[in-house]
């Protein structure tokens, strides 16, 4: 029966809220207040929390594990993740624990704590926007994700420290956990591409990296995204982190469930996430001036900064084990941040090009490790993202004699294409107005759209008309029903990816029939 009704209201919610441009993990959130109010009319068991808050872990801990396969360990170190994830954690918990002290009389102890739980920005919601924009590998999601990684190992630390517990000596056998990364590269060649597969992303996430850390004294969240950077390298790590992505979507709808049905909000809870949701656009701003003094440029700045506005799941956890008395004013404070946070990432590009202008007046007048190319040098051709699809069409033009240059927004895709394989790739964000502003377009004369989005093809596109392009924008398509809009917005010709497959499929058993 619980699944039945939860997973009911869920759907319902989800449908009604995305009828009014929001997301659908609000719906979920709506829904699990739902679940609160009315769910034992409608036939709710009475233990239904904490088996919704089991299957929420197992959401989180298979997310975090992904969100590992798509990271590099070097991302961790640079200068604005750990700069930038410090100062803010420092500049917020005094700013928030000076406040609950003086204006509302709050005491220390628990002032520090709850300032403390609200510095930290939302993980799950960050990764799911990132990822559903299939931006969790471009500069801004790189930095976002390093920073909320940081503030993880804060949040263990706190909870360690508050709750009088500490790693085991056990817990130092994860600086050995790289030596296991031939045994882990085996086992992946050795699971191929069936169930297995997703079994093995299973265990790792749950068995080895959750619950294998969490008997060493160790978070568990950490363990799991510890688990994905070790296979992160590994030619088919993709591959794994798309064979879970359904499971762990089905999943990760408890988690939000779990949030509403944390408690009914009274009075207090309500006006406390009311002025927690006033304070929450400083939260970005100060990421977006922290990121901006590690010389990032404004967009990216921007864009990673309105990632990180948002109240955090880990607070909820910080409160579970040390702040009881707080957790429903905090749950109702986590939930109306995603409500407002979630919105605004969606309409992040657009709200941008609005702000460009005055934003860009805050950068600094330095070269910005994000750095977008002004010239394509002599290029003719140029490919829009070099995924496998952009790749294999830069390498038939390179084939045929044409002077090709690739362009990707994550810089480490960029380094590999350059120095592995040898191509012509700049970094760049399709969806950057600057980029395109800025960029030298005289000597093109054809333009390959192989970015996975359908919004960054729309955005390249109209951007390049308006520069005065008059040549051809071929776009390949992942659904029949994007070729209209692109051909409206200016692209010549689309290509149905899968269906170009099955035709070259076709193409080389009629080459093997007629030959004799």
């Amino acid at each position: 029966m619980l699944e039945a009704v939860s997973l009911s209201f869920a759907f319902i919610f989800g449908i009604l809220v995305r009828q009014i441009g929001l997301p659908p993990l609000v719906g979920f959130l709506a829904a699990g207040f739902a679940l609160n109010a009315y769910g034992p009319l409608v036939g709710l068991p009475s233990d239904a929390g904490p088996i919704l808050e089991h299957v929420a872990h197992l959401g989180v801990l298979l997310l975090l594990f992904t969100v590992g396969l798509k990271l590099k360990l070097r991302n961790l170190i640079e200068p604005v993740v750990v700069g930038g994830a410090l100062i803010h954690f420092i500049l917020t918990v005094g700013v928030f624990t000076a406040g609950f002290i003086w204006l509302a009389g709050i005491a220390t102890e628990t002032a520090l704590l709850l300032g403390i739980a609200l510095s930290f920005s939302s993980t799950v919601l960050a990764a799911k926007v990132l990822e559903a924009k299939r931006e969790l590998r471009a500069f801004h999601g790189r930095i976002a994700i390093g920073i909320l990684i940081i503030q993880d190992l804060i949040a263990l630390a706190v909870l360690s420290i508050a709750g009088g517990q500490s790693p085991t000596i056990w817990a130092l056998w994860i600086f050995a956990l790289p030596l296991l990364r031939p045994v882990l590269y085996w086992l992946m060649d050795m699971a191929r591409h069936d169930e297995l597969l997703v079994l093995m992303g299973v265990v790792l996430a749950v068995s080895v990296g959750g619950m294998g850390f969490e008997v060493v004294g160790l978070s568990s969240e950490v363990g799991a995204l510890v688990m994905g950077v070790l296979l992160s390298n590994h030619p088919r790590a993709q591959e794994l982190a798309q064979s879970l992505w359904g499971l762990k979507e089905v999943l990760l709808i408890s988690f939000f469930l779990q949030i509403g049905m944390t408690g009914l909000p009274d009075t207090q809870a309500l006006l406390f996430a009311l002025v927690m949701a006033l304070i929450l656009p400083l939260k970005g701003l100060l990421f977006y001036f922290l990121l901006i003094a590690f010389k990032v440029r404004s967009r990216n700045a921007f864009l990673g900064g309105l990632t990180l506005t948002a109240y955090s799941e880990f607070g909820l956890i910080v409160a579970s084990g040390v702040l009881e008395q707080w957790l429903v004013p905090l749950a109702i404070t986590v939930a109306v941040s995603f409500v407002i946070a979630a919105p605004l990432n969606r309409f992040a590009h657009p709200l941008f090009d609005r702000l460009e202008n005055h934003l860009m007046r805050t950068e600094r007048k330095t070269c910005h490790p994000d750095e977008q190319p002004v010239s394509l040098g002599t290029a003719t051709v140029m490919v829009l993202g070099m995924g496998r699809t952009g790749s294999a069409a830069y390498d038939f033009f390179h084939e045929h004699g044409l002077n090709v240059v690739g362009i990707d927004a994550d810089p480490n895709k960029v380094a590999k294409q350059e120095t592995h394989d040898k191509r012509h790739v700049l970094y760049a964000d399709a969806e950057d107005v600057g980029f395109w502003h800025g960029l030298n377009i005289s000597q093109l004369s054809a333009v390959t759209l192989a970015t996975p989005d359908l919004e960054g093809k729309l955005m390249a596109t109209r951007q390049l008309r308006k520069a005065g392009f008059t040549g051809t924008i071929i776009a390949g398509t992942t659904y029949e029903d994007e070729a209209d809009v692109l051909i409206k917005a200016g692209v010549n010709q689309t290509y149905l990816i899968m269906a170009g497959a099955g035709i070259g499929l076709a193409e080389r058993t009629l080459e093997a029939l007629q030959r004799p």
